[in-house]
């Protein structure tokens, strides 16, 4: 396909690489938008009356999420389960480089839009498929959301404290975590491609993707000590740091990490108790966690007598790795992400005054692209199926098609 001059001219890395977009909610929409923000041009294909996220209670806030990540994009309708919409979704795919979905293993195989017959098409698709559990494997069947995967990955039973039952993370962290590795595999897809000319298929599992995450906890698996339970609150997971904890402050919480006795030795030169770095108890990291209470108790009492900020400042100061425990709107509202311009404050044409974010992949000598809010569903079926296709999208209206 010929480049335009401002294409050719863009130093975005996936510029004049096309998208076909039939992810929902989080997992796959994350990996697209990532693609978006690259320089792709992705072509979010919904079912008439869109996509799942897309049709959640707005008044709840719930539509934020739909613009979040499908900022950048294109939309049209398009019903698959016709035989006239699978036509055009082969025409679609002739002008493709990537195809991506997230619907259950064995969808798109039961719709007659698998690999095998996409690749007929266009042997240099790039078709990539995020899941819960894998297209293999005896888990492929089960029913996947980042509830689930969190339950069935071990995330779970890791979180929360060890007198209590087993929390969920706060995050998504399976769906975002699936997401990351699925951009990842299509770029790497797209780079083999350039090499050896054809393109691959790709299966990314959440629960796969989620797995190194658990490394801490993992390594007290094949520890030598047998007394450290599953879930170990605001401490290190394996219980091997000291300090590793969340104390209190006289406005909050404030987390605080001493991964080595030079960072201990300055939080000690920060509470003014120099005279403990020669103690027995606390001497090395090994003395430190063996009397991990009573550390505990000492930055506690010491911590609760500041302010978040000026107990931070102090912290920083003393190069002790530390931060306060901030709530969303604080978050939202971050001073240095919005100086950076991964977050963004748009008036959205559906959702009105929000903030969104932009890609954390940021590359030198590149601007971040300019930020188009999501559009409405099937904003850009003239576009795409008229002047590109030139098919009659007046008839694919009244035949149910878009």
């Amino acid at each position: 396909m010929t480049q335009s001059a401002d294409v050719a001219s863009d130093l975005r890395p996936l510029v004049g690489i096309r998208v076909l977009d039939l992810t929902q909610i989080y997992n796959g929409p994350y990996a697209t938008f990532l693609m978006a923000m690259a320089g792709a041009d992705v072509v979010k294909i919904e079912p008439p009356g869109g996509e799942f996220l897309r049709r959640r209670d707005a008044r709840s806030g719930a539509g934020v999420p739909f613009a979040m990540l499908n900022g950048n994009k294109r939309s049209v309708s398009l019903d698959l389960k016709t035989a006239r919409g699978r036509d055009i979704f082969f025409g679609l795919v002739k002008t493709a480089d990537v195809v991506a979905e997230n619907y259950a293993p064995g969808v798109m195989d039961r719709l007659g839009l698998g690999y095998d017959k996409l690749k007929e098409i266009n042997p240099r698709i790039v078709y990539a498929s995020g899941s819960g559990y894998g297209v293999s494997g005896p888990y492929r069947d089960f029913p996947a959301m980042d509830l689930t995967v969190q339950a069935m990955s071990g995330v779970m039973s890791v979180t929360g404290f060890p007198e209590n039952s087993p929390v969920k993370a706060g995050a998504a962290l399976c769906d975002f975590f699936g997401g990351i590795h699925l951009y990842g595999a299509i770029v790497t897809a797209l780079f083999r491609r350039e090499r050896i000319g054809i393109g691959s298929r790709i299966d990314v599992a959440m629960l796969e993707a989620v797995y190194p995450s658990l490394a801490s906890n993992i390594g007290m698996s094949f520890g030598e000590r047998d007394d450290i339970p599953l879930r170990t609150g605001n401490r290190h997971g394996g219980l091997s740091l000291c300090p590793y904890n969340v104390y209190p402050a006289k406005d909050g919480h404030i987390a605080i990490i001493c991964n080595s006795d030079k960072h201990w030795h300055a939080l000690l030169d920060a509470m003014n108790r120099a005279d403990l770095k020669t103690s027995p108890a606390m001497a090395t990291m090994r003395d430190r966690v063996a009397h991990m209470a009573e550390i505990d108790d000492l930055v506690a009492t010491w911590s609760q007598g500041f302010r978040r900020d000026e107990l931070f400042a102090l912290l920083v100061r003393h190069r002790v790795p530390s931060a306060p425990v901030r709530d969303l709107y604080e978050v939202i509202a971050d001073p240095h992400m919005l100086e950076r311009g991964m977050l963004l404050q748009i008036a959205h044409p559906q959702y009105g005054d929000i903030t969104v974010c932009r890609s954390p992949l940021n590359y030198e000598g590149v601007a971040q692209a300019s930020y188009r809010p999501s559009p409405n569903c099937g904003a850009d079926n003239e576009a795409i199926y008229g002047r590109e296709l030139g098919l009659d999208v007046g008839a694919l209206r009244q035949q149910g098609v878009i």
